[in-house]
């Protein structure tokens, strides 16, 4: 079995491209499936942006994507999963419609509008180009975490946030893999140190290898009361999986969310997780269902901190300050 790398994109079959604006202090992230993904989905947030989002329900026809995007631009990045469709229109991907193809792109966005960065753009926003540029950079193998992609411009209550990814291995030998991009009204570190979380579920000192604080301040820390936030990602498996057992992984990625998050899943907040299943290998029992699910738990909280101890602090002024800005001493 080829070495992990710790990320998304050791699940065969998938890739993932990055758009990002320093000076917009906003982004995009592509997951890209080789082939149609069964796929599902969750919405656990109360102030939720998506596209697309519908057709994920275990009830809705259409029973796999061909991709998943992630962006910031709130409402306005919603533009990002056009450019997206027009890509894949150029590779002749899609759902068949008679002689059309439609690509299939589910889509999360993310409230990054207040962050310090260039919001002037003009008539148009430029999400759509955004979202094709991530389209056409989305390769295999390494990418950047942190303040890259849908992570740009993502913050939280404590420090900045950022994008994030972590992967598993069955006792079956199955792959599961989070990606996400950490955009908190809660915090992933615990009081006003550098402990974060998620510290229990933490592999090879990914996030510092801190581990937990003596004491645990579990004071809600929010970084407004009156502004939204959404934490959006996916979690993906090379295991075979129906729409509804993906739509059951989704729900455990929010677990995982639950787990790396305080708080998490508020009237403000549009959490969002999406699932697919690239069915490279053949699972139809329910005890691989069930540590799958374990495991979707473990990589969405281990990835929400990665992408935290990731960021850096956006070159603009006034920005709020990483993880390592704080406390790079400590990991």
């Amino acid at each position: 079995m080829p070495d992990l790398l710790n990320l998304i994109t050791d699940i065969e079959g998938v890739s993932v491209g990055h758009a990002t604006d320093l000076a917009l202090g906003s982004g995009v992230t592509v997951i890209v499936f080789d082939e149609p993904a069964v796929a599902s989905g969750t919405v656990l947030g109360g102030a939720p942006g998506g596209r697309d989002t519908g057709l994920l329900d275990p009830s809705m026809t259409v029973n796999a994507v061909d991709a998943f995007v992630l962006s910031g631009g709130s409402a306005f990045g919603l533009d990002a999963a056009g450019g997206v469709q027009a890509g894949l229109r150029e590779l002749g991907r899609g759902f068949a419609v008679g002689s059309v193809r439609i690509p299939i792109v589910p889509q999360a966005i993310l409230m990054d509008l207040l962050n310090g960065g260039d919001k002037d753009w003009g008539l148009h926003s430029p999400y759509r180009d955004m979202g094709y540029t991530a389209l056409k950079a989305a390769a295999k193998g390494t990418f950047a975490l942190g303040t890259t992609g849908a992570g740009t411009g993502a913050t939280t209550a404590t420090v900045k946030g950022g994008l994030g990814s972590a992967s598993a291995v069955s006792s079956a030998g199955h792959r599961v893999a989070a990606i996400v991009a950490v955009n908190a009204l809660g915090s992933a570190t615990i009081g006003d140190g550098p402990h974060f979380w998620a510290a229990p579920f933490e592999k090879d000192a990914e996030f510092g290898g801190l581990g937990m604080p003596d004491v645990a301040d579990h004071r809600m820390r929010l970084k407004g009361m009156n502004t939204p936030a959404t934490t959006i990602g996916a979690v993906v498996t090379d295991a075979q999986l129906t729409k509804a057992e993906a739509h059951r992984l989704s729900l455990a990625g929010h677990d995982g969310l639950g787990r790396a998050l305080l708080p998490a899943h508020l009237p403000l907040d549009g959490d969002t997780v999406f699932a697919a299943s690239t069915a490279r290998h053949r699972r139809d029992d329910m005890a691989s269902l069930m540590e799958l699910c374990h495991l979707a738990t473990l990589v969405m909280a281990r990835a929400i901190a990665r992408g935290v101890y990731a960021a850096t602090a956006l070159p603009v002024e006034g920005a709020q300050k990483a993880w390592r800005d704080r406390y790079a001493s400590s990991g």
